[in-house]
Formats: structure tokens, sequence, C-alpha cells
């Protein structure tokens, strides 16, 4: 699934039919600036969530990180773990905050 820009998240939050939201960000990093209704869960603690987000499989989830790295390592782990529908943010919070 191709990656999600800023502008369309904001539509489809505006529209309220926004994907689930996965900060991998430290918690730290999340505490000082979210996405609204986004779920932190920090990339080096991912692989144990992973019984949390089952249910999330087949469903659109779009991962961010501060600027793109850390959610594309997240995007690539979760389809190897079947996820089907996993986007990343591009531009991550920054360029969310910046458009």
């Amino acid at each position: 699934m191709t990656d999600i820009t800023a502008t369309e998240l904001k539509e489809r939050q505006s529209q309220h039919t926004a994907p689930v939201i996965i900060d991998v960000r430290e918690t730290w990093e999340n505490e000082e600036s979210r996405i609204e209704g986004s779920r932190n869960i920090p990339l080096g603690e991912l692989p144990g969530k992973l019984d949390d987000l089952k249910d999330l499989r087949n469903a659109e989830v779009v991962v961010h990180c501060k600027g793109g790295g850390r959610s594309a390592s997240a995007k690539a782990f979760l389809q190897q773990q079947g996820f089907t529908h996993v986007r990343n943010l591009i531009g991550g919070i920054q360029g969310y905050q910046a458009g």
C-alpha cells in the first residue's frame, strides 16, 4: 500500500475516516507533541505489542515518527508480520505539523 501525505491524513481526520495511527517515536517525544487520536508504541516495543495489534492485521494503519525513518522500519516490520494495509506518514510529524 502506498504511503500517505500529511494533507491526505488531515482530510481523512476532518471527515472522520482516519485510519488507525501509530506513533513509533519514544514516549518522551510523544509527550512533547502528538497527532490527535494516535497511539504511542515506540519502535523498540513494537514486536512485544503484536498481540495487542492482531485485530488490526487487515485494517488501514498509518505509522509515523519524527521524519519518516523509524516509521519506515515499523511499516516493513508490520508487513512482515502479516499486516496488509500499512502506510507510512510521509515527512512524519514534522511534515504533519508544517502542512
